[in-house]
């Protein structure tokens, strides 16, 4: 891989990031960014944007990085191996959050998820589906799907891996600008943002990681969407339940984080998704 390549492909992978950015205020508009108007526009432009990163990233790729599988397979858009990635990242990142889904258990909102109305208000909710669907998926098509083939053409896997959700870090700084717009003084505003950084930056490397071991576009997005309905740990909510369940909530966060530590590598194992693209075993 040449030099010149190289730098070409960062270049392109940094167009990406600012371009998708970008996207989210070509409109000019004071209103919030939770008012359905602003909400409508910005699903149209990184929809834009989403059609358009495929083809960057086709244009940058290398003949040589194409004898490893087609454009598609560089996306992660397989056939073997789908149900697999569907379904096992799911499960691993499940497992992560054991603590989280514990609280949910014993407050009863786990009965929510059972009422079809729930469901039903909840794709009427703009908000709900900019968070959970178009926000994912958006963001794992760009950040993972379109941006680390070109990585990849400059680095090793792991390497990969960790420079990759920088960029996908930095991109979420724009929401300083909309903390101070709510009124935020700049170092409160600036304090969320770096926290921000921080907690999307190692989710991007997960995410990352989860789309080289598998292959696969949508094992990233599945663990994408479940984070986001998460939420990042309200570890300070854990005082609010009795002694007992406080006990049993504290063990399954160390027992859930355990257990993923144990099964990260087996269970994103490439030969599970028949992957031969990125990384070999």
């Amino acid at each position: 891989m040449s030099q010149n390549t190289c730098i070409l492909s960062i270049l392109a992978c940094i167009f990406l990031t600012f371009s998708y950015v970008a996207s989210l205020y070509v409109w000019r508009s004071k209103l919030s960014r939770d008012h359905p108007s602003t909400i409508k526009r910005r699903f149209f432009s990184v929809s834009c944007m989403m059609l358009l990163a495929p083809f960057v990233t086709q244009y940058f790729l290398t003949d040589m990085s194409l004898t490893r599988g087609d454009v598609y397979d560089q996306l992660g858009l397989r056939a073997p191996g789908f149900i697999n990635a569907l379904i096992l990242p799911l499960v691993l990142t499940a497992v992560l959050f054991l603590g989280p889904l514990t609280m949910q258990f014993l407050s009863g909102i786990w009965t929510i998820y059972r009422a079809p109305a729930y469901w039903w208000s909840s794709w009427h909710d703009l908000v709900w589906v900019r968070n959970h669907v178009m926000a994912p998926l958006s963001e794992e098509w760009v950040f993972r799907a379109c941006m680390m083939p070109l990585l990849l053409q400059c680095l090793e896997p792991m390497t990969a891996v960790f420079v990759g959700p920088v960029l996908f870090g930095i991109a979420h700084f724009h929401h300083m600008f909309e903390q101070m717009k709510a009124g935020f003084e700049f170092k409160t505003a600036l304090m969320i943002s770096s926290f921000q950084f921080m907690y999307t930056s190692l989710f991007g490397a997960y995410s990352a990681y989860l789309f080289l071991r598998t292959g696969h576009f949508i094992a990233p997005l599945m663990a994408h969407m479940f984070c986001n309905h998460m939420g990042f740990p309200n570890f300070a909510e854990i005082g609010e339940y009795p002694p007992l369940q406080r006990i049993v909530i504290v063990i399954n966060f160390l027992l859930g984080f355990t257990l993923w530590c144990l099964l990260l590598t087996s269970l994103t194992s490439p030969d599970i998704y028949d992957n031969r693209l990125h990384w070999q075993t």
